[in-house]
């Protein structure tokens, strides 16, 4: 789950990590009033959305305005919220459709003196929590990954030791800190590894870290996301979730037990297990084709959920055929055939769709389909459905 930069910085705040003050704003009246409130003499204007790169983003059906602006006044700051609310901002992340602009943060300027990079995630091959640090802040991590990656220097840590004193002495070395900035740098690094461990984060990141004329450390940025997994534990942050950000088949998907994410292909996947969804994919591009989503409808999946799984399959306007791969293992190929059969009943298939099933009661799973008079294409194996999709989705 991800949540906006304001909601990010409520919790480095609570967390003891420094951040400037600021004020969400939905108007430009809002706006205005938060730059008062603020009382200094420069504010910024930043659009909340859930993507990266607002600062060189820009506005649809405006290119000159950009997602983060400097401002020197209350009505400059109340000008350019009403330029940036209820529009579109395209930026690296957001693909050329951009997302709508709901609210804006405004927060007080910042002397700055660097900028540098400080990003946690989960490194899975060392099953550990990795700390990532670089002087290239302000930059697109991916961007210096590519180009430039031994500017990026890690320490993995143990989430129940969190960062060690010798780790952050050889990461405050290689960002060249000195001086006033030490002691704030350690603090900075081993609440921000805490945090990450115990809100149960899945990337936490500081684009950038600014460090002051004063020497002092302050998080200009802050994107946070959770896994999703672990908000059992976690009430409160399920109150951050903010579903306008998200795709409303996803949420749809979420609401119905199934696990759903959209492509950008024509050819739609209905399959159990989250192992054999990314292989059925896989075999579809390997022949020519383009998925339009991973939907692992799981071991248990009922009538109810194969049926919303259509629907939300369907309801994609890309979509030009459907591959059902099914391993009957916990779940029976009678189940899921009888589960087809009642969706194209409530649903209807307007596109082509190929079955491959294989597992527990394989045969009658077969038959159940070949006797039901529904112009549905059998495969006998994984390769043999995929050819058969990507030429189905040719030809419509």
């Amino acid at each position: 789950m991800k949540i906006h930069e304001f909601q990010g910085k409520e919790l480095f705040r609570a967390a003891g990590i420094v951040v400037p003050e600021g004020r969400v704003a939905r108007s430009s009246g809002e706006a205005a009033a938060a730059f008062t409130a603020l009382g200094g003499p420069v504010a910024v204007v930043k659009s909340q959305i859930h993507a990266g790169g607002r600062g060189k983003g820009t506005v649809l059906d405006d290119p000159s305005q950009r997602g983060v602006q400097l401002v020197r006044s209350a009505d400059e700051a109340g000008q350019v919220a009403g330029r940036l609310l209820g529009r579109k901002l395209v930026t690296i992340q957001t693909g050329p459709a951009g997302r709508t602009v709901r609210q804006v943060y405004v927060e007080a300027g910042c002397d700055i003196a660097r900028e540098l990079y400080l990003g946690i995630v989960l490194d899975r091959a060392a099953a550990l929590p990795v700390l990532m640090v670089s002087t290239e802040g302000g930059v697109e991590i991916e961007k210096v990954a590519a180009e430039t990656p031994e500017r990026i220097h890690k320490e993995h840590f143990e989430p129940h030791a969190g960062l060690h004193a010798f780790q952050v002495r050889k990461l405050r070395k290689k960002l060249g800190i000195a001086g006033p900035t030490v002691r704030g740098a350690d603090a900075f690094m081993k609440r921000l590894c805490r945090l990450f461990v115990d809100l149960d984060c899945s990337l936490v990141e500081v684009n950038p870290l600014v460090v002051t004329q004063a020497g002092d450390l302050t998080a200009l940025d802050a994107k946070i996301t959770f896994d999703d997994n672990s908000l059992f534990r976690h009430a409160k942050l399920t109150e951050l979730r903010d579903l306008a950000e998200e795709d409303p088949a996803e949420v749809r998907a979420g609401e119905a037990g199934l696990s759903y994410v959209k492509m950008e292909g024509n050819i739609a996947c209905l399959v159990n297990g989250a192992g054999l969804a990314m292989s059925t994919m896989d075999i579809i591009k390997y022949h020519g084709g383009e998925p339009a989503n991973f939907l692992d409808v799981g071991g248990g999946a009922k009538t109810e959920q194969v049926t919303e799984a259509f629907r939300i399959l369907l309801s994609d306007p890309n979509v030009k055929a459907v591959l059902v791969n099914i391993f009957g293992g916990i779940m029976q190929c009678t189940t899921i055939a009888r589960a087809l059969l009642e969706a194209y009943r409530t649903v209807g298939f307007n596109v082509p769709l190929v079955v491959r099933l294989e597992g527990t009661e394989v045969e009658e799973g077969r038959r159940i389909l070949a006797e039901s008079g529904v112009d549905i294409i059998g495969a006998t194996d994984l390769s043999d459905a995929a050819r058969k999709v990507v030429a189905a989705a040719n030809r419509a």
